[in-house]
This record gives C-alpha cells, structure tokens and sequence, in this order.
C-alpha cells in the first residue's frame, strides 16, 4: 500500500494553517495560492491552485461569504457547509491527507477558525482538448468523439452512452508522488467478480513512487509480462464507443488520468483485432471485415518466411508459381534483404512521426524514390523482395492494435532467421514457437490469448 500521512486536523486553528503552510509551497511556488478572509468575523483562509480553479465560480462562492454575519454562523463545518456553500461538490475533510491531496488534485480547501474539519469546495477544472476522433482508431459510419487526458470527461462520454444504474466507476490512486487517479468501470450485473477482486486487489498493493508514464506504468505493474513475449497483455482504445461496447460484453474498463485511452479486460487475440468498423456496417460486411483482416494479419507473419523457404528450395515451388521466383542476379542473400528492409521500414516510419507536418509528404516521397527504384537498380535489393516487403509494410495497419503489430514482427522476424539458418525444420519450429507464445501469453484474467484458463 502507498504510505500516507494520516494526521487528522487539530481544530486550533493557528496549528492547522502553520501546517497547511509547511506542507504546501505556498511561499516558494507562485501557483499554489493562500487567500484569507474573514467569514462571518471569524478568520478563514483558502488554499487553491492557480490555473485548476475556476476564477468566476470563485468569485461568486467568495460573495456568498462576504454576506454571512456572525449570527449566521453555525456551530460546525458541516452546517456552515449545508447552509452557506452555493455548489454542488461540497466535502468535509478531517485529515490533512485529505486537504493536500484535493488542494493539489484541483479543489478548493477552506479552513475556518472554530471548525474541527476543513471544507472541499471542488470547483475544479483542468486545460483539455476537445474530444475528437482519435487519428489511429478512426471509423467511417461511427462517432466521432474519443477520448483525451482528463478522466472526468472520458468516464462523462462513457456514461452517456450508458445510462444504467449498473455502471459503476469507481475512483482510486496509485504512486505515491503522483498520486494518479485511476478510474475503474463496470456493469455491476455483467462483469467477471473474480476478474474484478483481483484487479482491486494489484491495484490497493502497489508501491510503486509514480506512474511517470501513465497508463504503460501501470499495466506494467499491474502484470509483470515476461521480456521474451512481445503480446501485449491489454487491449487498448482511444473510442468511448468501444469501451461502451465493451461494458456492455462484462468487461472492465481502467481510465488513467493523462491518458486519452482506455485498458479493456480481459483480451484475448480476437479482441485485439477487432476494430470499430466490424460492428458499424451490416452482418455480412462486418464478417467479411474481420475474416479478411484476419487473413491479412496471418499472412504478416508467414508471408516473407514461405518466400524465402520457397526460394531456398525453388524444386517444391509449383510449376504454377514459378513466376515469383527471384529471376534478377541476388548479389546480397535473401535474408540479409529481408532483415535490412525490416528495420529501414521502421527507421522510415520514426522519421515520419518526428518529421513536421509541413516536410512529410515531400520526404515521403524521396524516400518512395529512394528506397523503391533506386535501390533496386544499386543492386542491394531485388524487386521481389522490395514487393513483399511493401505488401507486409501496409497490411500491418489492417490492425488497429499498435502493440500485436509489432509483437507479430517479432513473429516474423524469428521465422526468417530460423528458415534462413535451418531450412525447413528452422520454419517448422519457429511455427510451433509463435504457437507457443500465442498458448502461454498469460493475461491478467487467467487466460491466455485463445481464451482457455491457465494455471
């Protein structure tokens, strides 16, 4: 468990300010902001962050004070709360814990001299995007909204398409520095109970200081995976739809604060394929959707290795398909063509992404030109070989998982070594190995990929 300090308010008020005032930066930094007042004669004093407050809800709740006299005053913080507090999140805290964490989460803490607690005005709100359809999961008859990295708005775009007293959202925090909010949601009549106590009960356990990288730093401390097995462990989604769909199936959704996707338990390797668009078109489209990007998928990985067991034993080759064989003088192996590819495709596709918006198309361009005809004609790669590879380049994005893409190179890349070293038996084993990292990739829930129970 995170350690916390637990040490209640005293109810002298001089104490509990001095406190207040050792614990939070308030002289060293300029956003964290100490505002006194003096409410119905007795001495009050907010304490707020600048930039998470809004300015004018402020205002009208300090107004409010201003006209309270000393008669009205009531004789605890929950009755001043009841009776002078104009909102609607209004909270009582007793432990200083309490105070710090929602004075730095966002909220208004307001301590008052006579009152045993302190009084949590949150009246918050943080700076966000609007919520737009996510560039990498996008849909052509679907919504158009998606998630962004304030928690509250994802859980808000959730819920409004569920309207069900059965969804539950559940808040909670990990690291003990950043104290993340973690939100944890479920249909209370449909999820998987023995799915849901196990994931309550890693989270409470964590000792982790902070969750530095957000959600990856949580699933990696949720479920240590082993390094040797790519598969992801959890399925992603940047879609309040999809996770809404998800819901409904009894799944469980982690929203992370920061975060602008949502961790969907359990998975398994059809889960992760599958994308919104299998489900926005009619029966027969959706099937013929799933069933050709499944194909696809499979032939990412087993394309380039039967090519080139094919080509080191060109007698198996039909005579049907003896027009692939590699007609052109091969002055590097296939294999070294192959593995070079690999990681120039990858190299492109960084260069890419750190490339300005304004640059990328030309550069896309020269380096079409470059990597396709002209490297052909240096005598470094043949056209075959550059043909496949494209095939493989492209239909890695028939997925929507940016995870299993990289997990099934490691697939492929795996096969192409052993076919190159052992030939037949080399492409047999590595058959069997991507089998096994498929059976033995433990999820959080138990199972495994194809959804069968280990122990």
């Amino acid at each position: 468990m995170v350690k916390k300090d637990t040490k209640r308010l005293s109810g002298c008020f001089e104490d509990d300010i001095r406190y207040m005032n050792e614990t939070l930066p308030v002289a060293e930094s300029f956003d964290v902001i100490r505002r006194d007042m003096v409410i119905g004669g007795k001495a009050s004093v907010f304490y707020y962050i600048d930039g998470f407050v809004k300015d004018e809800v402020m205002l009208k709740i300090m107004d409010s004070f201003l006209s309270v006299t000393e008669e009205d005053m009531p004789e605890d913080a929950e009755g001043f709360a009841r009776g002078h507090v104009p909102y609607v999140e209004v909270d009582l805290a007793e432990d200083f814990d309490q105070v710090v964490r929602s004075v730095l989460s966002g909220a208004a803490g307001l301590f008052i001299d006579g009152y045993q607690e302190s009084i949590i005005i949150d009246c918050r709100t943080y700076p966000a995007r609007s919520v737009d359809e996510p560039d990498k999961d996008k849909s052509l008859r679907g919504s158009r909204d998606g998630f962004v990295e304030t928690i509250v708005f994802n859980t808000a775009l959730m819920r409004r398409r569920i309207r069900d007293p059965h969804l539950i959202m559940e808040m909670t925090e990990a690291g003990q520095s950043s104290r993340t909010d973690i939100a944890i949601c479920y249909m209370s009549d449909r999820v998987d109970r023995t799915l849901l106590d196990n994931l309550k009960q890693r989270i409470e356990s964590l000792t982790l200081d902070d969750l530095r990288m957000n959600q990856q730093s949580l699933a990696e401390a949720l479920f240590k995976r082993k390094w040797f097995n790519p598969f992801p462990k959890f399925k992603y989604t940047e879609r309040p739809d999809t996770a809404a769909a998800c819901l409904l199936e009894g799944k469980v959704i982690i929203l992370v604060d920061n975060s602008p996707s949502a961790m969907i338990l359990p998975t398994s390797i059809l889960d992760m394929i599958e994308e919104a668009n299998d489900y926005y078109f009619p029966t027969l489209t959706g099937i013929y959707l799933k069933v050709t990007r499944t194909i696809i998928t499979i032939a990412t990985v087993f394309f380039t290795p039967l090519y080139l067991l094919f080509m080191q034993n060109l007698d198996w080759l039909p005579e049907v398909f003896e027009f692939v064989a590699v007609r052109d003088t091969v002055n590097i192996p296939l294999i070294f063509q192959f593995l070079l590819l690999e990681i120039s495709i990858d190299g492109l596709r960084l260069a890419a992404m750190n490339t300005p918006t304004m640059l990328s198309t030309p550069l896309s361009v020269i380096a079409g030109i470059v990597m396709g005809e002209f490297s052909v004609q240096s005598g470094w790669f043949n056209s075959e070989i550059m043909l496949y590879m494209a095939f493989v380049a492209v239909a890695n994005y028939t997925q929507p998982n940016f995870e299993l893409g990289y997990a099934l190179k490691f697939m492929r890349l795996m096969l192409l070594v052993l076919t190159a070293l052992f030939d037949v038996y080399g492409f047999a084993v590595g058959c069997i190995l991507v089998l096994c990292f498929l059976v033995f990739n433990k999820t959080l829930s138990g199972r495994n990929y194809l959804n069968v129970k280990l122990r």
